[in-house]
């Protein structure tokens, strides 16, 4: 009967080490950082599952309040009204800078432009100008169609606070829910212009230069580049330092193996690499 149990147990024991499971929601822009990195990770422990969704900065915080995620990934700053129900629930989540992006303006390939300012940027996105002779009067004299990512990003609220400096988009903007949908959307449409994450311009767009500097990882690197801004990944520590799998996880990343996958995937390193 002793050693039933003993085997029961043993059993049991193995089915709990080997069904560890890492939930990490938000940050669509820095979904290919946490794939990455959850791709070696899983490599490295085999016995661990780790569910990944990229739905947007708000999405994966509001999963962290909720107790639905273990890491919740943000492409920006917590929010004042975040803050603000922090401290009313007596929680507290650590920010940890994973790496550094630069907000890519694209366009079209065929458009001939090549840069932008930040005031031609803003006078787009709030209406003031609605024609690309406007910018230009060389360019066509063809209505701008608006692309932009949607309320849930932290790009779009980075991109409202620090380019349009808090002025509504105009309503004749299309709001689109991923990176990767406003690329496929400015690779099929000559007039149309958006902005994403840079790690996920591809040869379908052309990524213009923002005041005369090309959003490089070297103009990123040293903040010369006008649309920059931090990546996080979020950690509940209201009952302590982070720890666990959510912890080891972090620690890989931040490694110089993990720093790594971030200049992989088109990002700039917080921290040293092996490379």
């Amino acid at each position: 009967m002793k050693k039933i149990v003993l085997m029961v147990t043993v059993v049991l024991l193995g089915l709990f080490t080997f069904s560890q499971t890492l939930v990490i929601k938000g940050s669509n822009t820095v979904y290919p950082v946490a794939q990455a990195w959850a791709e070696q990770f899983q490599k490295e422990h085999p016995d661990v599952s780790i569910t990944l969704e990229g739905a947007g900065s708000s999405t994966g915080i509001k999963a962290l309040f909720n107790n639905q995620t273990d890491i919740a990934n943000a492409s920006r700053w917590l929010k004042d009204s975040e803050l603000t129900l922090m401290n009313e629930e007596g929680r507290y989540f650590v920010p940890f800078i994973i790496g550094y992006d630069g907000i890519a303006i694209i366009v079209n390939p065929s458009l001939p432009l090549d840069s932008i300012t930040t005031d031609q940027l803003k006078k787009l996105y709030t209406g003031e100008i609605t024609n690309w002779s406007q910018i230009d009067p060389e360019l066509p004299s063809t209505r701008i169609v608006l692309y932009s990512r949607d309320t849930a990003s932290g790009t779009y609220e980075y991109f409202v606070e620090s380019v349009l400096e808090g002025e509504r988009l105009v309503p004749y903007t299309q709001m689109l829910p991923s990176n990767r949908a406003e690329v496929e959307q400015v690779s099929q449409n000559e007039n149309a212009i958006g902005y994403v994450g840079m790690a996920y311009v591809t040869d379908e767009v052309k990524a213009l230069k923002v005041n005369s500097v090309e959003p490089s990882l070297k103009n990123v690197n040293s903040g010369e580049y006008p649309i920059s801004r931090p990546l996080f990944m979020f950690l509940e520590a209201t009952n302590g330092l982070p720890k666990g799998l959510a912890w080891e996880f972090l620690q890989f990343g931040l490694s110089p193996k993990g720093q790594s996958l971030v200049l992989d995937v088109g990002y700039v390193n917080a921290y040293g690499t092996d490379k």
